[in-house]
C-alpha cells in the first residue's frame, strides 16, 4: 500500500521519536498527530514532531496507519474504539477506505490487548507491537532522532493480523531501522517482565531507598557516581505509563520480583557472615551477563 498518512495518537517519547524518523526518512507523505494535554499539543507543533495536530475522529478519517502510543490502561480500550470506527465506517471518511486502514500499539504490555481485540470483526487490521526502545523521559520535549535504530521490535500475534497488515507494519519499522521478531503476547509479556520491567521496579526500589536512608539532598547530588547515576535513573520514568504496566502484567511481575528478593537475601546473608568467599561467588555469577550484554 501507499502510505500518505500516519496517525499518531499520543506525542511523547514513542510517538513523537517515531514521527520524527517517519517524517525525516520520508515513509509517508504526511505525519498528523492526536495529544490530548493542550501543552504538549502546542510543545509537538512549536517543534515540528507532525505536520498538524488534528482532532481524534479527523485523524482516524485521514490516517492510513494509526499508531497507538498512550499508557497501555488507556491504549487497551482506545484500539477496540478504532477498530469500531473501521468497522461502521466503511461509507465515510476521506482517502482510502476504512476496510484497508491499519492499527497499531506500541505497548509494552501485550497479553491483554491481544485478548480484548482478539474477536473483534476488524481484527485482521490490528497489529500489535513493541519497539524495543525508550529512555527515562516523557513528554513531546523527550522525542529523538535515531532512537530506533538497531533495536527490536515484537510484533504479537501476528498470526491474527491480515498478513498484508503485517506486511506493511514491518516496512514501517524497516524504516525505523528495527528489527521485527514475531513472538506470542504470553510469551512477550513473561520475557519483558524478566528483562524490562523488573529493572524499573528496582530502580524505583532504588531511589525510594536512597531517599528514605539519606535525608540530605545535597549529599546525593555530591556523592552520587556515574553508577549510582545509570542504576536509578529508570526512576525518573513516568507513574502514567509504569503503574498499568505492573498492573496489567501482575503475575508475572511478582514471579520476577520474588526471584530477586531471593538474590538480595543471598547478598545479605554473606554480607552478614562477613563470607567473603560467598560474595565473590555471587558477584562472578553475575559477571557472566558479560557474555550476553557488554
Amino acid at each position: 500500500m501507499t502510505v500518505k498518512t500516519v496517525g499518531i495518537i499520543g506525542l511523547g517519547l514513542i510517538g513523537g521519536s517515531m514521527a520524527l524518523d517517519l517524517k525525516r526518512r520520508g515513509y509517508a507523505e504526511r505525519i498528523v498527530g492526536v495529544e490530548q494535554d493542550p501543552v504538549h499539543a502546542a510543545a509537538a507543533g512549536t517543534i515540528g514532531l507532525v505536520d498538524a495536530v488534528l482532532p481524534y475522529e479527523q485523524c482516524l478519517a485521514e490516517a492510513d496507519i494509526v499508531v497507538v502510543a498512550i499508557p497501555v490502561g488507556a491504549a487497551v480500550p482506545l484500539v477496540t474504539d478504532i477498530l469500531n470506527h473501521f468497522r461502521d465506517g466503511a461509507a465515510s471518511g476521506d482517502g482510502i477506505p476504512w476496510r484497508d486502514k491499519i492499527v497499531i500499539d506500541v505497548c509494552s504490555t501485550k497479553e491483554m490487548i491481544c485478548l480484548e481485540t482478539r474477536y473483534h470483526p476488524c481484527r485482521g487490521q490490528f497489529v500489535s507491537t513493541h519497539p524495543m526502545a525508550g529512555t527515562e523521559y516523557s513528554g513531546p520535549w523527550a522525542a529523538m532522532e535515531g532512537m530506533f535504530d538497531g533495536r527490536a521490535c515484537i510484533i504479537a500475534n501476528a498470526e491474527e493480523s491480515d498478513p498484508k497488515a503485517v506486511t506493511a507494519i514491518e516496512a514501517l519499522y524497516d524504516c525505523l531501522h528495527m528489527r521485527p521478531i514475531r513472538m506470542d503476547a504470553a510469551q512477550h509479556d513473561i520475557h519483558t517482565a524478566y528483562v524490562s520491567h523488573i529493572s524499573h521496579v528496582t530502580s524505583f526500589a532504588l531511589a525510594l531507598t536512597v531517599l528514605d536512608k539519606e535525608k540530605d539532598e545535597k549529599h546525593i547530588f555530591d556523592l552520587a557516581s556515574g553508577g549510582f547515576s545509570s542504576t536509578v535513573r529508570l526512576a525518573k520514568s513516568s507513574a502514567d505509563m509504569w503503574v498499568p504496566i505492573l498492573t496489567q502484567n501482575r503475575d508475572n511481575v511478582l514471579q520476577v520480583i520474588d526471584t530477586y528478593i531471593e538474590k538480595m537475601q543471598a547478598f545479605r546473608d554473606a554480607i552478614a557472615v562477613v563470607d567473603a568467599g560467598k560474595i565473590r561467588s555471587l558477584i562472578e555469577d553475575a559477571n557472566h551477563i558479560k557474555k550476553i550484554i557488554r
